[in-house]
């Protein structure tokens, strides 16, 4: 069977709360970015269901043996947030997953031509081609800094079936972009706005999210 992009809208209430107070423009900048913190934690917990790989084994409790399921340790995990903006989920992110390896990635967008460029790249050479790699960034707008991610992350030997996007909003330019160049990727998002203006900013959305978790 031909793999497909699978993108995922947990209609979790806590998802939904968050995602509300996130897009009230009147919320200020420390609220925001709990929001954002909160978003990045329960996307997460969605994003690790059948993902995490795990080991059988058995466990003494203090009455009796039985079997048990933990977190393969030797499978490495690794979450790339694309800075800036991806920086207010990764707290969320790494409380659910405190092994993970953070590898950082900047990309700022050209605000006349909205192409991107590469301003920071901590990624390794190579990745462990079984290495689960969760990236978060709140946006996926036109879908620009997202594919230049992807494309530095499958060059050094990350699969994109093993790969989760973790975003607050998305929009059909950026889902259709990834769908056609990797189609087993799987996004989980709080929603999907359907607008994204010659700005290339999505509508409603949640303005700059950079700006406003980081108050400038």
């Amino acid at each position: 069977m031909t793999p497909q992009l699978r993108v995922y809208v947990p209609p979790h209430p806590l998802i939904k709360h968050w995602l509300a107070v996130a897009r009230d423009a009147a919320t200020p900048s420390v609220l925001f970015r709990s929001a954002i913190t909160e978003l990045g934690r329960w996307l997460t917990y969605e994003a690790a269901r059948e993902w995490l790989p795990t080991v059988e084994m058995m466990v003494q409790s203090p009455l009796d043996s039985c079997p048990g399921t933990v977190i393969n340790p030797e499978i490495p995990v690794a979450v790339v947030p694309i800075l800036r903006a991806g920086l207010g989920l990764l707290e969320g992110a790494q409380s659910l997953l405190p092994l993970a390896s953070i590898y950082h990635l900047g990309i700022v967008r050209n605000e006349e031509t909205l192409e991107p460029s590469c301003y920071l790249n901590k990624l390794p050479e190579k990745f462990d081609p079984q290495t689960r790699v969760l990236i978060t960034d709140p946006m996926l707008a036109t879908g620009g800094s997202m594919m230049f991610a992807m494309a530095e992350l499958t060059r050094r030997g990350v699969d994109p079936s093993l790969t989760r996007i973790v975003s607050v909003v998305a929009a059909p330019p950026a889902l259709q972009k990834l769908s056609a160049a990797y189609p087993g990727l799987n996004v989980y998002t709080a929603i999907i706005d359907e607008v994204v203006n010659n700005q290339g900013y999505i509508v409603p959305g949640l303005g700059d999210a950079g700006d406003r978790i980081f108050g400038t």
